[in-house]
């Protein structure tokens, strides 16, 4: 961070699916608290809806070196697990425990860990720490996967918990990933609840292509164009993408990407 001010290097991390439809849903739905209401929320839910889209060889290759160097190197594992491991130094309030299935009591229904909440907790409390805590210096942020009501969707939980996305023989090897069909073909869609004052304030995010294979390239390249066309004060240093282009990038995306961004 030090050497990118001083240099004046501009750097934008994570601008693939991992993690802007997440860092910029919180920033949108903060931003619709806030003109209802005149303050941000100091708890957001985010729930992924939908998720249509395949490992590619790569990402699971790179997921396995993740496992292999926290087997010969545990400390790393105090990093991986916090979820302010970004925030240098700020580690804000206890967060909730989102590595099991529970019962979302407002929207009745059963949610399951999320395996990218990891990194996207992470870039969230790095942007609110970037944006001077406007969120909140105790800003709560849980993020987990839908699966149902009912005992099936509890089973669905348990199994999505239970589960290795990366283990067995059918793995995709590096150099392999799902076809121009199924990238074509692939959506998502993220749930994110503002919980403040007794009330909910909900909006969703969107994509029309497979998350990693499709909408990823696309959210980079205008992630790019704003950086250079949209903010071109920006001092040097090391951000996120909430942080750095905000709700000018909200607008590409939904111009350009084939994002969607909407109050519910």
């Amino acid at each position: 961070s030090a050497k990118a001010k001083e240099t004046g290097s501009r750097i934008i991390f994570s601008c693939g699916f991992d993690s802007i439809p997440f860092d910029l849903g919180v920033l949108y739905v903060q931003e619709e608290v806030m003109s209802k209401i005149g303050k941000y929320a100091e708890s957001v839910r985010g729930r992924v809806r939908v998720m249509n889209g395949e490992f590619s060889g790569g990402t699971a290759a790179s997921m396995k070196a993740t496992m292999s160097s926290l087997k010969s190197n545990p400390e790393l594992i105090n990093v991986l697990i916090n979820p302010h491991g970004l925030c240098e130094g700020s580690q804000g309030a206890q967060q909730a425990d989102d590595t099991k299935p529970l019962y979302d009591d407002e929207l009745k229904t059963w949610v399951a860990p999320f395996f990218m909440a990891p990194i996207n907790t992470k870039n969230i409390h790095r942007s609110n720490k970037l944006m001077g805590h406007k969120y909140g210096e105790n800003f709560l942020y849980n993020e987990m996967w839908i699966t149902g009501p009912g005992e099936e969707g509890k089973v669905a939980a348990d199994m999505l918990a239970s589960s290795n996305p990366i283990a067995g023989d059918d793995v995709p090897a590096p150099g392999e990933g799902p076809s121009r069909e199924k990238r074509e073909n692939g959506s998502y869609e993220i749930l994110f609840c503002a919980d403040v004052d007794n009330k909910v304030f909900k909006a969703s995010v969107a994509g029309d292509m497979d998350p990693g294979y499709g909408s990823t390239s696309k959210m980079i390249t205008e992630s790019a164009i704003c950086l250079v066309k949209d903010v071109k004060d920006l001092e040097g240093g090391i951000y996120t993408p909430a942080a750095s282009l905000g709700m000018k990038l909200v607008s590409r995306l939904e111009a350009n990407a084939g994002l969607t961004f909407k109050v519910e």
